[in-house]
């Protein structure tokens, strides 16, 4: 157990991949961001791939196969952020591909950024700014404010409040289910044989990612849908 505490340690420290020097300056860069440089290099190697040479006339099979990806998965955001939300469904869908693919890049070998509660903390906060900014554009600054004391007065400290909960609840459940999982897999590798921990890699770092994605996901769009219906 002592050696479970000690990598579960190593695996919720920082660690830092290399330090920028600009004249007396020093910049530590985390190797979560490195990870999370690769993973945006990934995606965008692959968007431009996907969107070269696009037809209207007779498209390719790589051509109708994106357009039935984007169109699945518009769908799929706007019926949760609703006929107001639709906006943001496009940054929704950006946020869903990048952490379903930072969670499974353990499968790689690498480290998921998920697992860096500065990684985390970053993405709920830019959640959350979507959220409120989306409530300002729609209701204007004063309608913003006004919300706050609906439906009574009463409520008005505990609607402030929400503004710390709810971001505080969308990186912890990330970083909490992300980091859960991985001690679970440890205390598999302990007791039953290589193979049966290969197959349940597959299942956290897959299956349970894209779950972990969409939950987050899921919540900001439901955010967004209150503050503009």
């Amino acid at each position: 157990m002592n050696d479970l505490a000690s990598r579960l340690l190593e695996e919720i420290t920082v660690q830092t991949a290399f330090t920028l020097r600009i004249g007396s300056l020093e910049i530590a860069v985390a190797e979560s961001t490195v990870v999370m440089w690769i993973i945006i290099g990934v995606l965008a190697a692959l968007s431009l791939f996907f969107t070269h040479d696009l037809k209207v006339r007779n498209p390719s099979r790589r051509q109708l196969m994106i357009e039935s990806f984007v169109s699945w998965i518009d769908k799929f955001i706007d019926g949760m952020l609703g006929e107001e939300g639709r906006p943001y469904a496009t940054y929704m869908a950006v946020v869903l591909i990048y952490i379903m693919f930072a969670n499974a890049i353990g499968l790689f070998g690498m480290k998921p950024p998920t697992k860096d509660l500065n990684q985390t903390v970053a993405l709920a906060f830019m959640s959350i700014v979507l959220v409120e900014a989306a409530g300002i554009r729609k209701k204007g600054v004063k309608g913003w404010l006004k919300s706050f004391s609906e439906p009574v007065a009463a409520v008005t400290p505990i609607n402030i409040l929400e503004l710390v909960i709810r971001p505080l609840s969308l990186c912890m459940r990330l970083f909490g289910n992300v980091l859960g999982a991985y001690i679970i897999m440890e205390l598999i590798k302990m007791v039953i044989p290589v193979v049966i921990p290969l197959a349940l890699s597959f299942y956290f770092d897959l299956f349970d990612g894209a779950i972990q994605a969409y939950v987050f996901v899921f919540l900001t769009c439901l955010y967004i849908k209150e503050a503009v219906e």
